[in-house]
């Protein structure tokens, strides 16, 4: 047990911790409206002091009892809830829509804007990807001992606090799914938040060398700290107790990632999935339709 816990406040020190963050926790609807496939619940959720993220709440339209829910992050809310919160008009991108597809199987879903686009206030387009790099210098300037990766486990355990607090959610039946850097913001609050009791992610890069963790709005520097300490998604896997785990690759994952799953304890058919579908990026629905199957079967 003494070295599970080393090994937890290992990860957590090198995620870091703000200074002088503190600040009220603030939760306002703005909007509610409806589509032909969901209720959606718009609000303004406080993230920091001074700050909100605009949040979005997907409810089936038929609700019997108690909902199991989903934190779904992503870049923006509107790709994953298959649908423009403002405009109401439906997005084209169904390997993306992962909230939508969710809502439809009966979960609530939820989702909320990632913080290039809440931190400061920048002079940009909604879509300029320079967002993520000025937003995380800002973020490493006032609070150098904290990362890029710890301020996206906060703001995604906002969404857990929020489906914890809703009486229309099963509180013991909560579940996180992400794509790409969804799929990373999914892993690290997934493992290190005991309220989630299953993950799904998709194509993220579980092998350091795969993608872009040394990016500010991830690790950073810190990254050759990790390396150094053979600290490994293996061991973040283990850290979580081996939650039931969904990992759909595509191209920054490949067949080595199980390799990942195995070193981390997975054994038993049961505890997890790994689907190789080795077509790109963006995941074909019928493998996302076989993880929401075993995620299914893991709340």
């Amino acid at each position: 047990m003494n070295d599970f816990n080393d090994s937890a406040q290992k990860w957590l020190d090198l995620i870091g911790k703000p200074q002088n963050y503190e600040y009220p926790p603030h939760l306002q609807l703005i909007r509610t409206f409806e589509t032909s496939e969901f209720v959606g619940e718009l609000y303004e959720q406080a993230n920091g002091p001074g700050t909100v993220q605009r949040t979005l709440l997907m409810l089936p339209k038929t609700i019997n009892g108690k909902l199991p829910g989903v934190v779904v992050p992503f870049y923006y809310p509107e790709r994953v809830a298959g649908y423009n919160q403002d405009t109401l008009e439906p997005n084209n991108e169904p390997g993306i829509a992962l909230a939508l597809h969710l809502v439809r199987r009966g979960y609530v879903a939820v989702t909320a804007e990632a913080f290039h686009l809440t931190y400061r206030k920048l002079e940009l387009e909604r879509n300029d990807f320079s967002r993520w790099r000025l937003s995380a210098e800002y973020l490493l300037r006032d609070h150098p001992e904290w990362t890029g990766i710890g301020k996206l486990i906060a703001d995604t355990q906002l969404l857990v606090d929020l489906l914890c607090s809703d009486h229309r959610v099963d509180h013991k039946r909560i579940g996180i799914v992400g794509h790409s850097l969804g799929g990373k913001m999914a892993l690290y609050t997934g493992c290190l938040d005991p309220r989630i009791k299953a993950i799904l992610g998709t194509d993220f890069g579980i092998e350091w060398d795969r993608t872009n963790w040394s990016e500010p709005w991830y690790w950073g520097a810190k990254l050759d700290k990790l390396k150094a300490a053979n600290m490994d998604h293996a061991e973040l896997l283990r850290i979580s107790g081996l939650k039931s785990f969904v990992l759909i690759a595509g191209l920054y994952d490949n067949e080595d990632a199980l390799d990942v799953l195995k070193r981390a304890g997975y054994s038993d058919a049961s505890q997890y999935l790994f689907i190789n579908h080795a077509t790109g990026h963006h995941p074909p629905m019928d493998a996302l339709e076989r993880g929401y199957d075993f995620l299914q079967k893991s709340l």
